[in-house]
């Protein structure tokens, strides 16, 4: 299968209060993966807790603002895992991190010697959070230094390559995760909840997007060999996953369209992206994508009532509301914490990520037939 950019050739009132916790906890994650009081569990026990000796380590390879704005953070407050080395070509960056974050010497590795990793007994967790080009070869490089992987998303370019990074991960016997933070995010495990529980009805209609002015035209993101496709890929993905969250189900079919109006800066990519996807049971998604202007909405319209959250996806927080009222929670400052934690929880206990690389590749192959369709300019059929 052709990766994305191989794809793309244009041509011509009252307060509601969230309820049945519990059930959400069944109905988003499975049994012992997250509960709720005021700030969110990872989904380990206490008794667990108190038996790790020592955090697991991670190793985040490429310090760019994601790692330096997010991760770094999030790892300072995480319970069962640490900062513990980084990967970088940067001899400065190297330095200064060195220096905040008191990382050894040892730890410390560039692309060259990145493979020599696996002889370090601190580094348990590799991050990937490269450009998206680079996301299988390094998963796959870790998971053969035998170590677990997280990969920033998308994970993967392409469903072959995705899936060669499953399979890569399961030869070592090593576990994947995706950086999928918000699948441990209080609002949109609500709203999810809000769409499996049938709360206000079947769901009908869903609207999801997410968009902003790229304000860096030299962004690696706007590189179709090392982004991949522009803003469908860096940020539709969000709403694919909104809608496939909220209504607990995939897409049989997409429609899509593309549209570049300033050729100069989105080259051989397209700057805005329309495209529609309907479920089983007749349920209807429209999304939109962009580099050009700020959109971030997760919206759902049902039989007796509607739900949503504004904003929606971004890192900095969300705001719900439902046809009752506010939807409100109390949230870590880092929603990478329980996603990270959750991660190493998995390692100690065993048991798979739900947002295992098989979980991210739903979202590639979603991608794939937005990208056929905009080239067929036809609906592709998923199932």
């Amino acid at each position: 299968m052709k990766s994305f950019s191989q794809l793309f050739t244009r041509k011509k009132p009252a307060v509601y209060h969230p309820s049945r916790r519990s059930a959400l906890l069944k109905l988003s994650l499975g049994a012992g993966a997250l509960s709720f009081g005021t700030l969110p569990h990872y989904g380990f026990s206490t008794d667990k807790q108190e038996q790790v000796q020592k955090k697991l380590g991670i190793a985040l390879v490429g310090l760019g603002n994601y790692s330096t704005q997010q991760l770094a953070p999030a790892l300072q407050e995480t319970k069962l895992c640490s900062l513990a080395g980084i990967v970088t070509g940067s001899p400065e960056k190297a330095k200064a991190w060195a220096q905040k974050y008191s990382i050894p010497q040892k730890n410390i590795y560039n692309y060259h010697n990145f493979d020599t990793i696996k002889n370090n007994p601190d580094i348990d967790i590799v991050y990937v959070v490269l450009p998206n080009a680079m996301h299988a070869e390094y998963t796959i490089r870790a998971a053969q230094a035998g170590k677990h992987v997280i990969c920033e998303k998308p994970m993967a370019l392409s469903v072959k390559e995705g899936q060669e990074m499953i399979d890569a991960c399961q030869k070592a016997g090593r576990l994947l995760s995706v950086g999928y933070r918000l699948y441990f995010e209080p609002h949109h495990l609500e709203v999810r909840r809000l769409g499996l529980e049938k709360v206000y009805g079947e769901i009908k209609m869903i609207e999801a997007s997410l968009g902003f002015s790229m304000a860096n035209p030299n962004s690696w993101r706007l590189d179709k060999k090392l982004g991949g496709g522009g803003a469908i890929v860096d940020l539709g993905l969000y709403a694919i996953q909104g809608a496939r969250r909220v209504t607990g189900r995939e897409p049989t079919s997409v429609r899509a369209q593309a549209f570049t109006i300033d050729k100069t800066v989105f080259k051989g990519i397209p700057e805005t992206v329309f495209w529609q996807m309907e479920f089983p049971g007749g349920i209807l998604s429209n999304s939109s994508t962009t580099y050009t202007s700020y959109v971030d909405r997760l919206y759902a319209t049902a039989q007796r009532g509607w739900f949503g959250l504004m904003p929606a996806f971004n890192a900095l927080g969300q705001q719900g509301n439902t046809s009752d009222g506010p939807i409100s929670f109390k949230v870590p400052a880092y929603q990478q914490i329980a996603q990270m934690d959750d991660f190493a929880d998995c390692i100690l206990n065993n048991r798979k990520s739900i947002v295992s690389g098989e979980e991210a590749l739903k979202d590639i192959r979603v991608l794939e037939a937005i990208f056929q369709s905009i080239e067929s300019r036809q609906e592709v059929r998923l199932a």
